[in-house]
């Protein structure tokens, strides 16, 4: 790859509008309070004359303390903590974390390529900003077909050193790990962690929120966070996204980015300024692909939902939190906070109104089309903050049994189970955290079992807020799981009156007991070939060579991937068979509603399209997006009854072949 040197720091300079080095000089020696006097203690560890805290004096720990933050006060060689990268469509994006620098340190890293058989380069320089003390390096033109080494320079001594993978497209099954919920009240190392995941050696980590709980203090904890997991983020691709706790807040309910004014926030909006809200945005998103919509929500706070692609699995990255709606105000309060309801007259219908959102219109529209393009993919996935649903019972404690809970993806109903709809249309399934309880779930969305599964994994540190799987009679549900070790699997609706078949759980045995909390972590290995889906889920203290008895009971599983669509079939369409033998795309819609049932990349060459209702179809076909209508007017009829469609695409693309039926 030829790097043009000039070009790769220009962008970074632009990409997050940098200072000049003198001008982070003055903001390093005169902005102590960079959030205002009404925020004089947000990144207090890190700003102003940071060296002279207490905490940075490596002051002996007070009776009883555990969970102090890191010293960020560090020999100036180890300057640069970590750095966490992705690559997409030939861009390279890369975010270097420094500890914070002194006055007469030069605000500048430099990032440096070793490619087989040659020497360090450097390529890029990137201007570290402040607050935070991160630097972002983009390189475009980017060759995925090549691992190449990278270290993060600063100063004569400093650096930090990583592979960029190349693109796993040739691997049959593509790894990923399912990560969140990193408690700050346990402090130091996570070896038996990180010591396991090297083991299973993921193609792609998912951070998926709350990495640090130092609410005020976020590059603190962001810097801890990357002390803790920097030996397997450095060689992989990683996709980290902030969550409520990362962000400064118990629950957020970013409401398209209003500014929150009553304890716990659930009004809507961001309790802290703007800046601080973009911050931790940056330092934990700028890695990922370029936003796919990338205009700003209420008040300038930033937006980074997107796709990434990797080894064939493509993965559309949501915003679970930015533009929902917050409860307080908009219905009725049922229990002792807005986002508990513990009324035993509460009816969920109540709370399903007009005008709430979930994922709000830009990100349903980004899902619509993420779902009907199969460019270089042929599997889908989708990652995000929270669960589409309320697979929880018992909140915090064992003795606090709540009804529901609104703190999830299960409300609003309307949007959530719209959203669950444009996943089932690309057979996608969902990964997610934040629950501190990991489950497997087949979502209902009108039937039971008619809606993709979804995989929500263990807290990595559960000291914060446990939950339990745990039905009031104690029953499993009808069409529990055979032969489950867990008792209580099979279909329930959750406090919110959403459908949802229960497959496994891990509940925690002892929350006083680091080993009996359910720590753990989530594995999904997404197989190309078979087209199947397995989801692991291990505890934080296993030990992985020990296999599949060393995980949760319940675990593994493994789904079909076409299984992500469970509607009843009512018949079906013409077979679509490619003469050129190639799996590429069909879409088939409903004629009479407009509603588009699914777009999937055929098996074989061949798809046999069913359909859900007797009304006329249609078929479109393409390459990797549907391009052109093949058929309309097709009414269902019974597999044993259908025809076969023959399809030239190079005849369709050239304009010889026309529409077909």
């Amino acid at each position: 790859m030829k790097i043009n040197r000039r070009k790769a720091i220009q962008s970074t300079a632009l990409g997050i509008g940098a200072l000049s080095a003198s001008s982070h000089n003055l903001a390093a020696a005169e902005k102590s309070k960079p959030f205002g006097e009404d925020f004089p203690n947000l990144e207090s560890l890190s700003t102003g004359s940071w060296w002279t805290r207490p905490a940075n004096q490596k002051t002996p720990l007070k009776n009883g303390q555990k969970a102090a933050p890191p010293n960020l006060n560090v020999p100036r060689e180890e300057v640069v903590v970590f750095a966490l990268y992705t690559h997409q469509a030939g861009v390279l994006k890369l975010t270097a974390q420094l500890f914070p620098l002194l006055p007469e340190e030069p605000r500048l890293a430099r990032l440096e390529l070793k490619y087989a058989g040659q020497s360090w380069q450097e390529v890029a320089q990137a201007e570290v900003m402040y607050p935070g003390w991160d630097a972002h390096f983009r390189l475009e033109d980017w060759d995925n077909t090549q691992e190449v080494a990278y270290r993060v320079r600063h100063g004569d001594k400093a650096s930090f050193e990583g592979l960029i993978r190349k693109d796993p497209a040739s691997k049959e099954e593509i790894v990923v790990a399912n990560l969140s919920c990193n408690s700050s009240r346990t402090t130091g190392p996570r070896h038996e962690i990180v010591n396991n995941l090297r083991q299973l050696d993921p193609d792609l980590l998912f951070f998926g929120g709350d990495q640090t709980y130092r609410h005020t203090e976020h590059t603190a904890g962001w810097i801890e966070f990357g002390l803790q997991y920097r030996d397997i983020i450095r060689d992989r691709p990683t996709v980290s996204i902030p969550d409520d706790h990362d962000v400064g807040h118990p629950n957020v309910w970013g409401e398209n980015g209003k500014r929150s004014t009553i304890p716990g926030d659930a009004d809507g909006g961001y309790r802290y300024p703007v800046a601080y809200v973009n911050q931790v945005q940056r330092q934990q998103t700028w890695n990922l692909p370029d936003p796919v919509d990338p205009a700003p929500i209420h008040r300038d706070i930033g937006v980074y939902f997107t796709r990434l692609n990797v080894g064939g699995i493509d993965f559309a990255i949501l915003e679970d939190r930015k533009f929902k709606t917050g409860p307080a105000g908009k219905i009725p309060k049922m229990g002792p906070r807005p986002d508990h309801i513990n009324d035993p007259s509460y009816d969920p219908k109540t709370i399903d109104l007009p005008g709430l959102q979930l994922l709000g219109p830009r990100q349903e529209r980004f899902l619509e089309n993420w779902s009907a393009d199969w460019t270089g993919s042929v599997m889908k996935a989708v990652l995000s903050q929270t669960a589409f649903c309320g697979a929880v019972h018992l909140h915090g404690n064992p003795s606090n049994r709540l009804l529901a809970d609104l703190d999830c993806n299960g409300w609003p109903q309307t949007p959530s189970r719209r959203a669950l709809s444009l996943m089932r249309r690309a057979q996608a399934v969902h990964l997610c955290g934040d629950q501190h309880l990991a489950v497997v779930v087949k979502h209902g969305i009108k039937e039971f079992g008619d809606g993709p599964y979804g995989f929500t994994g263990p807290a990595l540190v559960n000291t914060i807020y446990g939950r339990w799987w745990h039905p009031e009679n104690e029953q499993p549900g009808p069409n529990p799981v055979p032969e489950s070790p867990l008792p209580w699997t099979g279909d329930f609706t959750d406090g919110l009156g959403n459908k949802l078949s229960m497959l496994a759980y891990a509940n925690p045995e002892n929350t006083a007991d680091e080993r009996k909390r359910a720590d753990g972590f989530g594995i999904a290995r997404f197989n190309k070939r078979t087209q199947q889906i397995t989801f692991e889920c291990w505890p934080r203290f296993s030990e992985v060579e020990q296999g599949d008895q060393a995980q949760f009971p319940g675990w593994p599983i493994t789904i079909d991937r076409k299984a992500n669509d469970g509607r009843k079939t009512a018949g079906y369409l013409p077979s679509v068979q490619f003469l050129d033998g190639q799996n590429h795309v069909v879409q088939v819609l409903e004629e009479g509603t407009g509603e588009i049932l699914y777009t999937l990349r055929c098996d074989g060459g061949v798809l046999h399209p069913r359909v859900f209702s007797g009304r006329p179809h249609q078929i479109r076909v393409g390459r990797d997006k549907p391009t052109f209508t093949l058929a309309s007017g097709l009414i269902p009829e019974p597999a044993s009854k259908a025809s076969i469609l023959r399809v030239d695409l190079n005849s369709l693309e050239s304009g010889t072949q026309g529409e077909l039926g």
